[in-house]
C-alpha cells in the first residue's frame, strides 16, 4: 500500500516542505530511502525499525520504500524519522484514520519508540506558516521553542505509541494543543552582568561605549596590557537595548540551527555575546563544515562578537569580517550547498598598540622596533579599520583615580539613555527591516543625516584633512545621528558631529608608522 506524510527539511535557516512517500509491497523483506538523503537520513531505517516493533506495533517482513520528495534537493538530519514512521504504520492499516494528512511531523526516533528533540524547529515552523501550513506534531522536548508562533495548531508527543493513539482516536485522555506564551513572559531579568560602576575612570571609553550600545556601532579599544580594555567590553553588555521580539525569533532561528539554543526556555531572550578565542579557526567564525552550520558571527546576530587581543588572530580570520561587516550577512559557499545567515553584529575589537603594549602610552616607555609595531598592527588591514565606526584609545589609569570615592555611573542608568534613543530609531525605521542607526542604508544615511551647511563645512575639512573614504565619511553621519538621539535632537548639530569625526582618528595615528 502507498501513504504520504508530510514533514520539513532545513535549508540553512529556511525550511522546505517534504512529502514522505512510503510505498510496501511483497518480496523479499528490504527497506529503501530515496530522495538524497545524507547519513543521517539513511540510518533512519535502523532507527524506524526498533522504534515501531518496540512501541508495540507490527512491522511486517515486506519491501519497503520510502521517498523524500522533492527528490532533487539535499535532506540533511533525523527529523523525518517519526514522519517515516507514520508513513509505515499508515501504509501497513495501523494507523486507521487519515488525520494524519493533517499535520506536519518533526522528530528523531529512539529505539525504544520515544520522540527525541531535534534542531531548527523554530524556523521550520516560522517557514512553514508562510507556506501555509498550520498544523504539526512535535517532539515534546521541542514544545517550548514553539510556544511564541501564532497561528499554529501544535501537538507534542513523548514517545510514537502516544502519537498513533492520538491519530487513531484511542488516547484515553483529551489532547489539546500546547499553549501560547507571550515574549514578555520570558524577558530575562538577568543582574550577573558586570557593571559600569566597577570600572573607574575611562570616561571616554565609557561614552563611545555608551554610543556604540544606542547605534549599534562598531568599536575598537587600543590601549597597553591592564587599562581595562576586556572589562568594559564585558560591560557592554549590562548597556544593550532590550531585544524585540522580531529580533529574538531571529537570533532564536540561528541558535536553534546550530543547535545550541536552550530548550527549557525556548527563546532567546538576551542579545548573544559571543568571546571566540584567538585560535578559532575560519570554519568555527564564519560557519560551514560538513552541514554548513552558522558559525560565532551567525550566533552574534543582532547581539555583539567581541573580539580580544585583535591582532592575534590570523590575518584570513580577520578579512571574513569584511562581508558580514558590510552587508549584515554572510554567505558560505561549500561544494554540497551554498546557505546565508543573518551576520548583523556589532563588532567590539580590543588590542595592544605593540607586541610589548606601550607603545604611545603617555607614561610607560615602549620597547619594541618600528618594524615590529608596523608587522603587529598590519594584521589589521585599512579596509577592515575602515569598517569600525568608533576607534577609542584607553590608557592606564592613575593611582588617585583607582582609589578615589567618586562613585562612577552604573550601567542602568546608561542603559535608560540607550533605551531611549534606540526608541526614537525603531519609530525612525518601523516599517523596514533597519533596527539601530549603524544599519541604515545609504538612502536612509542621506534622509536622515541631513546636515546644515555649518556641518557640511565642518564635514568636508574632516573629509580633506582625515583623507576618508566615502564608507568613513557615511559611518561618520550615522555616529553623529546616535549622538543625537542621545541628547534628544531632532537634527545633528555641530558638535554631534566633531564627537563623531573625533572617533576616526587612531588609524592615522596608529597605522602610520
Amino acid at each position: 500500500m502507498l501513504s504520504k506524510v508530510l514533514s520539513f527539511g532545513l535549508n540553512g535557516i529556511e525550511g522546505f516542505a517534504t512529502q514522505i512517500e512510503t510505498d510496501i509491497v511483497g518480496g523479499l523483506p528490504h527497506f529503501e530511502i530515496v530522495g538524497l538523503g545524507d547519513t543521517a537520513v539513511k540510518e533512519a531505517k535502523e532507527r524506524v525499525k526498533s522504534a515501531i516493533r518496540n512501541s508495540g506495533f507490527e512491522y511486517p517482513a515486506k519491501h519497503y520504500t520510502i521517498n523524500l520528495a522533492p527528490a532533487d534537493v539535499k535532506k540533511e538530519g533525523p527529523h523525518f524519522d517519526l514522519g517515516i514512521a507514520v508513513g509505515i504504520l499508515s501504509a501497513s492499516d495501523q494507523i486507521l484514520t487519515k488525520k494524519y494528512k493533517e499535520f506536519v511531523f518533526l522528530g528523531e526516533l529512539s529505539l525504544d519508540g520515544s520522540v527525541k528533540k531535534v534542531k531548527g524547529v523554530l524556523p521550520i515552523l516560522i517557514s512553514a506558516l508562510k507556506l501555509g501550513y498550520k498544523k504539526f506534531v512535535l517532539p515534546k522536548e521541542n514544545m517550548e521553542e514553539a510556544r511564541f508562533i501564532k497561528g499554529l495548531e501544535i501537538y507534542a508527543f513523548e514517545n510514537l505509541r502516544k502519537t498513533v493513539e492520538f491519530l487513531n482516536g484511542e488516547s484515553k485522555e483529551e489532547i489539546k494543543p500546547i499553549q501560547l506564551k507571550s515574549f514578555d513572559e520570558v524577558k530575562s531579568t538577568s543582574s550577573n552582568k558586570l557593571d559600569f560602576e566597577n570600572v573607574k575612570g575611562q570616561m571616554v571609553a565609557k561614552r563611545a561605549l555608551e554610543i556604540a550600545a544606542a547605534g549599534g556601532h562598531n568599536v575598537i579599544m587600543i590601549g597597553p596590557p591592564g587599562s581595562g580594555k576586556s572589562m568594559l567590553a564585558k560591560c557592554f553588555s549590562g548597556i544593550l537595548p532590550d531585544l524585540t521580539f522580531e529580533e529574538a525569533l531571529e537570533v532564536t532561528k540561528i541558535h536553534s540551527v546550530a543547535g545550541v539554543l536552550d530548550l527549557s526556555q525556548g527563546i532567546i531572550t538576551e542579545r548573544p555575546f559571543r568571546t571566540p578565542h584567538h585560535t578559532a579557526t575560519t570554519v568555527s567564525l564564519t560557519g560551514g563544515g560538513t552541514h554548513s552550520k552558522p558559525g560565532e558571527i551567525s550566533l552574534a546576530h543582532n547581539g555583539v562578537l567581541y573580539l580580544d587581543e585583535f591582532p592575534e588572530y590570523s590575518r584570513q580570520l580577520i578579512e571574513t569580517l569584511r562581508q558580514p561587516l558590510e552587508d549584515g550577512v554572510i554567505t558560505v559557499a561549500r561544494a554540497n550547498q551554498t546557505v546565508t545567515y543573518p551576520s548583523s553584529f556589532t563588532l567590539i575589537a580590543s588590542m595592544n598598540p605593540c607586541p610589548c603594549g606601550n607603545y604611545g602610552s603617555k607614561d610607560r616607555e615602549c620597547k619594541c622596533s618600528p618594524v615590529q609595531i608596523h608587522k603587529y598592527l598590519a594584521k589589521i588591514s585599512g579596509p577592515i579599520m575602515d569598517r569600525i565606526d568608533i576607534q577609542v584609545e584607553v590608557d592606564n589609569i592613575a593611582y588617585s583615580d583607582l582609589h578615589n570615592d567618586r562613585k562612577e555611573e552604573c550601567s542602568a542608568d546608561i542603559k535608560k539613555r540607550v533605551d531611549k534613543a534606540r526608541s526614537v530609531q525603531l519609530e525612525r525605521f518601523v516599517g523596514s527591516k533597519t533596527f539601530s542607526n549603524a544599519k541604515m542604508t545609504v538612502a536612509q544615511t542621506k534622509k536622515f543625516c541631513a546636515l546644515s551647511q555649518e556641518c557640511q563645512t565642518l564635514m568636508e575639512q574632516a573629509f580633506s584633512s582625515l583623507k576618508l573614504s566615502a564608507r568613513a565619511h557615511d559611518r561618520i553621519l550615522r555616529v553623529a545621528r546616535t549622538i543625537a538621539d542621545l541628547e534628544g535632537e531632532k537634527n545633528i548639530l555641530p558638535q554631534h558631529l566633531a564627537e563623531a569625526i573625533s572617533y576616526r582618528g587612531l588609524d592615522r595615528k596608529y597605522w602610520s608608522v
